[in-house]
């Protein structure tokens, strides 16, 4: 797996805001049951606040507003990239949004799931270019162990 020290130096650099969670976790509206839940359940397992759109945003609410103040009070973005969101970014959905702003931010983690890095270079090179982690190299509890790691204070 690629090493993460540059981005746990821009994480310490981090002013606190009110309210602030450890990782926004960006994932396709399909994995939202599956692998997105499996990794936001593990991470907070090991103490790390994930704003998780399937537990943060409020029955009623604007999604995307709710998304906004989300991406605005997380220290790190991690962007699932499973087969669902490959197809969702082409579509330039929600997840298109997410990661839009979150390209525009030092601090954003791929997670590669059930699929590859080349597959992701098709579709949107510049995540591609970022230092991520891959469940090809090892279960999604070692990408939680990582990431848990790279976030503590």
């Amino acid at each position: 797996m690629r090493t993460l020290t540059p981005f746990r130096e821009s994480i310490e650099k981090r002013p606190p805001l009110p309210d602030l969670r450890d990782i926004f976790l960006c994932h396709a509206w399909d994995d939202r049951g599956g692998a997105a839940k499996d990794l936001h359940d593990l991470l907070e397992a090991r103490g790390v606040k994930v704003w998780f759109s399937e537990k943060d945003v409020v029955l009623g609410s604007s999604l995307l507003r709710e998304i906004d103040k989300g991406l605005a009070k997380s220290r790190v973005g991690i962007v699932l990239v499973t087969p669902a969101l490959l197809r969702r970014l082409q579509q330039e959905g929600i997840a298109d949004k997410e990661l839009s702003v979150l390209l525009a931010r030092d601090l954003l983690v791929p997670i590669v799931h059930n699929t590859t890095y080349d597959a992701l270079r098709e579709v949107s090179p510049m995540l591609a270019s970022r230092s991520g982690l891959s469940t090809a190299e090892g279960p999604m509890a070692n990408v939680a162990a990582k990431l848990a790691e790279l976030v503590a204070p």
